[in-house]
Formats: structure tokens, C-alpha cells, sequence
């Protein structure tokens, strides 16, 4: 059985993945505004993901019988300056997604609920690859600085996310 702030915290973590969903296909939509199909697939991608993040956390609370608590999600931006601008707001939204799960370990680690503590190692390791993502993409970008031919061919690999 999940303590009562353990069962509060992961509710709150089911809303901070789906607002990640949704800050995503945000990101997505502004990339395909500037017909950059491939970022925005890059972005549609990330949403699926982080859409099946929330999920899991859903069906945790289901298989621990307890209840899941939807709230509203808030309206992400829709508008960014640069496509260097939209990463590096990735990259510090996944180092706060981060922060959040090295949090809610904290607290199942101290009620020393192990079941909980097994299913948030999965999200410690898949932040790491997050992270990573990210910080790779903006090295990119500055290295480029968003000139012509060399944001169509990153264009072009993000494109190819989930496809090899």
C-alpha cells in the first residue's frame, strides 16, 4: 500500500509527464510551422514517449490500488525565438523531469517502499538517455547556429528518429 504522500507525489508526476506530452507536440507544431518535418518528427516522437511515461506511473497507481487523480495540464508555449531556443528549453525541462524522479525516489527510498523504489530506477535510467538527447541536440545547434544547408541536414537526421 502507498503512503499517503508517495500516492500524492506520483499522481503530481502523471501530470508533469503528460504536461511534457503536451509541451512537446507544442514544440512540434511550431517546428512543422516552419516546415521542418524532421525536428518535428524528433518532437512527435519525444511526445509518444513522454505520453508513455505518464502512463506508467498511471497503471503503477492501478496495480497498487490506488487512485489515479487526472488534474488539469497546463497550456505549454506555442512560440519560440531560434530552434536552438526550443532544445535548450528541452534540455532544461528533462533536467527538471529529472530533479522531480530523483525526488519521488527520495521519498520511496525514506518509506523504504521497495516496490516503488524498483518501478523509479526505470525512469532514473531513461533520464540519463533524456538528458543525453537533449544536450546533444543543442551541442549541435550551437555548433551550426542555425545557418541554411546545415539545419535542413540535421532537419534530415532528426528525422530519422525511431525509423533505424
Amino acid at each position: 500500500m502507498l503512503s499517503t504522500a508517495l500516492h500524492k507525489s506520483i499522481n503530481e508526476q502523471i501530470n508533469k509527464e503528460l504536461y511534457s506530452s503536451y509541451l512537446y507536440l507544442s514544440m512540434g507544431a511550431f517546428f512543422e510551422e516552419q516546415n521542418l518535418a524532421g525536428f518535428a518528427h524528433w518532437m512527435y516522437v519525444q511526445e509518444g514517449e513522454e505520453r508513455e511515461h505518464g502512463m506508467k506511473f498511471y497503471k503503477y497507481l492501478v496495480d497498487r490500488g490506488a487512485k489515479v487523480e487526472l488534474k488539469a495540464i497546463a497550456a505549454p508555449e506555442t512560440t519560440w525565438k531560434s530552434n536552438l531556443e526550443v532544445f535548450k528549453q528541452v534540455q532544461k525541462h528533462e533536467a527538471a523531469v529529472t530533479a522531480s524522479i530523483n525526488a519521488l525516489y527520495e521519498l520511496a527510498l525514506s518509506e523504504k517502499d521497495f516496490a516503488s523504489q524498483i518501478m523509479l530506477q526505470w525512469f532514473i535510467t531513461e533520464q540519463i538517455e533524456e538528458e543525453k538527447n537533449a544536450a546533444e541536440i543543442v551541442q549541435k545547434l550551437e555548433m551550426i547556429e542555425a545557418k541554411g544547408t546545415a539545419v535542413l541536414m540535421l532537419d534530415h537526421e532528426l528525422g530519422h528518429r525511431g525509423r533505424d
